[in-house]
């Protein structure tokens, strides 16, 4: 199974002129940037902070991927016991993605149980795509299903076919 992790930043042109990791396309062997799609994190009327899209995002076009450190899902849940913020996400019956420690916005995705995005688990990678299509400005969210929060959470999404709880 492929490890995931963060894509290393490419080498700035000037010390004072941060530079987004890019990889040129169709060259083999070079990690995709994590994000497709121009987003920022920012405080969320659903939940602590979220993710937004600063373009346009097409229906069914890949937002980005969810990375981080590739654990055991034993692990993974050992670590997640007793927190209320998860930043994890299982991506087989034998492993998961810790994105606690990850600088990538894809983790801050929020829940909603009317989402504009759907999580998909391909070859050991958690993927968001557009379910419709999504304003520059809004929030992303996916409805994350079933949770390690075990209906114990109060969903805060506010849609109005909210079920209540995660």
């Amino acid at each position: 199974m492929p490890r995931l992790s963060s894509v290393a930043p490419a080498p700035a042109p000037a010390p004072t002129a941060p530079v987004r990791a890019q990889a040129a396309p169709g060259v083999k062997g070079e990690p995709l940037p994590a994000e497709r799609f121009a987003l920022h994190v920012a405080p969320s009327a659903i939940d602590g902070l979220g993710v937004f899209a600063d373009e346009s995002i097409p229906a069914r076009r890949k937002i980005g991927e969810m990375r981080g450190e590739v654990v055991s899902v034993r692990e993974a849940r050992r670590r997640i016991e007793g927190k209320r913020r998860i930043h994890v996400v299982e991506v087989s019956d034998r492993t998961a993605i810790d994105a606690t420690h990850d600088k990538g916005v894809m983790r801050h995705i929020n829940h909603s149980c009317a989402p504009n995005a759907v999580l998909r688990i391909r070859q050991g990678r958690a993927e968001f795509y557009a379910i419709r299509d999504i304003a520059s400005g809004e929030e992303i969210s996916c409805d994350y299903g079933e949770s390690h929060h075990e209906g114990r959470l109060r969903c805060r999404c506010g849609a109005p076919n909210c079920k209540g709880r995660l």
